[in-house]
């Protein structure tokens, strides 16, 4: 009996920092949603990006005496799991910051604290930026690509002569010229702004196909 108590209260001291690792993994899952990332979205990268600090957390007290081993332990770790293809290097640093976030709990709860508040206000001031940029310089700080996992809706427009304000569109993405008909694609995270696109297309003369994609 006093084995067991003696096994249960010698893993007292890492109770908060796995149950801080658990609430802050599945706070940057929802960070990233909430900012467009859809990838994150998938069982496999959203079970890793919950794992990931757990186990590094682990490995990093395990060989604690020997700080050198021990990041070159998780070092070993990371190249295995960075082998395998990413979409973006958005993805590889947060794998990279799965990492750190098992190493700041290993050292110090403080540090994941601090860690969890600074890659909160990063995005946030990147946005704010983008938002200013829009409004007063009207020339937007991101530009948006397939490629960064980005959940876009298109919408694909056919006409037989070519439409200056569709040419101009920070929207468009593609566009293909035949000798019959002219293809536009546009691209946005935002489903209602190409909605409303798709019903003023009825007051341009040549336009005779649309297809919404959401």
């Amino acid at each position: 009996m006093d084995n067991s108590l003696n096994l249960i209260s010698s893993f007292e001291p890492y109770i908060v920092p796995l149950i801080g690792l658990l609430v802050s993994s599945i706070y940057f899952r929802v960070l990233l949603q909430i900012f467009g990332q859809s990838w994150i979205k998938t069982i496999a990268h959203t079970a890793t990006l919950t794992l990931l600090p757990i186990l590094t957390f682990i490995i990093t007290n395990l060989i604690s005496g020997n700080i050198a081993l021990s990041l070159g332990m998780v070092g070993a770790l990371s190249i295995v799991r960075f082998r395998n293809p990413v979409r973006s290097p958005l993805e590889l640093s947060v794998y990279f910051g799965a990492i750190t976030m098992g190493i700041a709990a290993a050292v110090n709860v403080k540090w994941l604290i601090f860690m969890v508040g600074s890659l909160t206000l990063a995005p946030m001031a990147l946005l704010v930026i983008h938002l200013l940029c829009v409004h007063i310089l009207k020339s937007p700080f991101f530009i948006t690509s397939f490629s960064e996992g980005n959940s876009l809706s298109t919408l694909k427009i056919l006409s037989t002569k070519s439409q200056q304000k569709i040419n101009d569109s920070k929207l468009l993405i593609s566009k293909s010229v035949t000798s019959e008909e002219i293809t536009y694609v546009l691209a946005s995270p935002n489903f209602d702004i190409l909605k409303n696109i798709e019903k003023d297309l009825i007051k341009f003369d040549g336009v005779f196909s649309t297809h919404l994609n959401q």
